[in-house]
């Protein structure tokens, strides 16, 4: 895996976009967990889908979930949603989106650490 991952706290590391090939190399890091933040085509038709990158984290024994938020159009919702997330995804979980930033913006609101 290529793809630099930053981790935060021991249980939470952000990193940019990821693709299905990533999946095996992520598991193998000691992620539990994986949280896609970033919409489907966001970068266009390139972009590998939420899907297609869900379906290999399964098969690497990760689990995932989707929560596609706006770059800078972050939600009080999205900020609520990401923090159960975060309550109930065994750890590590490893969050993604274009760059990490979003993912770490979203970390921040959601658990008050700046």
């Amino acid at each position: 895996m290529a793809t630099p991952i930053s981790a935060l706290t021991p249980d939470f590391a952000v990193a940019p976009q990821l693709g299905p090939d990533d999946m095996v190399a992520v598991a193998a890091a000691g992620y539990k967990s994986v949280i896609i933040n970033r919409p489907d085509f966001e970068g266009g038709p390139d972009q590998p889908t939420a899907a297609d990158v869900a379906m290999a984290a399964r098969q690497a024994g990760l689990q995932v979930k989707f929560q596609p938020v706006v770059s800078g159009g972050m939600t009080a919702a999205d900020v609520e949603r990401f923090a159960e997330l975060l309550k109930t995804l065994p750890t590590p979980v490893l969050a993604y989106c274009r760059t990490g930033t979003r993912c770490t913006v979203l970390y921040r609101a959601a658990t008050g650490n700046t």
